[in-house]
C-alpha cells in the first residue's frame, strides 16, 4: 500500500529571521515578488521588510490582505498582480491561505513568513476557504508545499500572548487525530495512509508542548521575546503539528471546527481556541475515562485554553443549537476518522459531555 508524507522544501525559525526572506526570494529566481500583508502587519513589519530588500538592492511589490480567505478575494488579488512570479505571506492564518491561492492561480513560488504561530497552516498545502458569513466554504489544495516557510520568533513572541497560546490548542489536537485517523483505516490529505513518521511527529509535537509549554507562555506574556522553550514551541506548534495533520490525518477535533464556526458566538473565535474544545469532545468520543478527560481538561487550562462553552461566554446552548453543530460537524470530510463511529446524536451527546468535564476543570 502506498503511503505518503508531505514537507515544505525548507524550514527556517529563529531571532530575525525575516531578513533572510531578499535572499530566499532570490535564489528562488524571483523576479517580480509580491508581498502579501493586511494594514496591521505591514504597520509594524513593512519598514523594517522594506529596509532588508533595499539592502539587497530591490523594492518589493505590496498586496494588501482584503481581511477574508475567499475564492472572490483570491481572484481580485490574482487580477491585481498578473505577472507575480513569486508571493510572500506576512501575517496569519488567512493571510497565509490567500497567498497560497495567489500562488497557485499564478504558477508562483511560495514564501510563508507567519507573524503569529496561531495555527499550523504554514507548512501545509491546504487552502481553507470561507464565505461572506466567514464560516468555512471548503478546501483546496496546492500541488505541493511551500517553497519556503520562514519563522521569525522575534516577531512570534511580540504578538499577544492570546495567538500563542491558540497555536499550542490546534497543535495539541494532532496526536488524538492523527492516531484515530489511522486506526479508522482513514487518509491524510494526500490521499493515502500516514507513515508511522507523521503521527511520531505529532506525538512529539504533544510531548513538546507537555515539556516546555506552560513555560513558553510566561515567556512570550512576560518577556515578549523569544528563549528556548518558545523555540521549542513554536517548533512544534508550527513544523511539527503543520506535518502532523496533513500527512497524518485529522478526525473529529477538527471537524467540530465547521460546526463552531457557524454559530454566531464560536464563530468569532480562533481556530486553534475552536480545536481545543474539539479536543475534549474527541476524547469524549473515543471512549475515554472521565479521570483522562479530567487530566486532559487541567492539562488544557494550565495552557489558558478554551475547554467549555463557558469560555466563549456561552452556557449550555440549547438543544436545536447543538444538533445544529454536530449536523454540520458531520459534513466534513475526515468526521470518518474515528474507531468507533459517530452520528450527529454522538457528537451533541459528546459536546454536552465535554461541557460538564470542562466547567469543573
Amino acid at each position: 500500500m502506498i503511503r505518503t508524507i508531505g514537507f515544505p522544501g525548507r524550514y527556517l525559525q529563529g531571532p530575525g529571521a525575516l531578513a533572510l526572506l531578499p535572499g530566499l526570494l532570490d535564489e528562488l529566481g524571483a523576479r517580480r515578488p509580491v508581498l502579501l500583508a493586511d494594514g496591521v502587519v505591514r504597520a509594524a513589519l513593512g519598514e523594517a521588510v522594506d529596509a532588508h530588500f533595499a539592502a539587497a538592492g530591490t523594492r518589493p511589490a505590496w498586496l494588501d490582505f482584503p481581511g477574508e480567505c475567499s475564492a472572490a478575494a483570491i481572484a481580485a488579488l490574482a487580477d491585481a498582480a498578473p505577472q507575480c512570479d513569486a508571493v510572500a505571506a506576512l501575517g496569519g492564518g488567512k493571510t497565509i491561505d490567500t497567498a497560497k491561492g495567489l500562488a497557485k492561480r499564478a504558477g508562483a513560488r511560495l514564501v510563508i513568513a507567519p507573524t503569529i504561530a496561531s495555527n499550523d497552516s504554514p507548512t501545509s498545502r491546504l487552502i481553507v476557504l470561507y464565505d461572506d458569513a466567514h464560516r468555512v466554504a471548503g478546501v483546496e489544495l496546492m500541488v505541493r508545499n511551500p517553497d519556503v516557510v520562514l519563522v521569525d520568533t522575534e516577531v512570534i513572541a511580540r504578538a499577544p500572548v492570546r495567538f500563542f497560546a491558540a497555536g499550542i490548542g490546534d497543535a495539541l489536537s494532532k496526536t488524538y487525530e492523527s492516531r484515530q485517523c489511522w486506526l479508522a483505516g482513514g487518509r491524510n490529505f494526500y490521499g493515502t495512509p500516514s507513515l508511522s513518521t507523521a503521527r511520531m511527529m505529532a506525538d512529539r509535537c504533544h510531548a513538546t508542548i507537555a515539556e516546555h509549554g506552560e513555560a513558553a507562555l510566561r515567556r512570550v506574556e512576560q518577556a515578549r521575546a523569544p528563549d528556548d522553550a518558545v523555540e521549542a514551541v513554536v517548533e512544534a506548534t508550527v513544523l511539527l503539528s503543520g506535518i502532523g495533520f496533513e500527512s497524518g490525518g485529522l478526525s473529529l477535533a477538527h471537524a467540530l471546527v465547521r460546526g463552531f464556526s457557524a454559530h454566531p458566538v464560536l464563530g468569532g473565535y480562533l481556530h486553534g481556541e475552536l480545536v481545543s474544545f474539539g479536543t475534549l469532545v474527541q476524547l469524549v468520543a473515543e471512549g475515554r475515562s472521565d479521570e483522562e478527560l479530567a487530566a486532559h481538561a487541567a492539562f488544557a487550562r494550565r495552557l489558558r485554553l478554551p475547554i467549555a462553552f463557558g469560555d466563549f461566554g456561552l452556557g449550555m446552548p440549547p438543544a436545536h443549537e447543538l444538533d445544529e453543530m454536530a449536523r454540520i460537524t458531520c459534513t466534513a470530510p475526515y468526521i470518518g476518522h474515528l474507531q468507533r463511529p459517530v452520528d450527529a446524536a454522538a457528537v451533541a451527546a459528546a459536546l454536552r459531555h465535554a461541557h460538564r468535564i470542562g466547567s469543573a476543570a
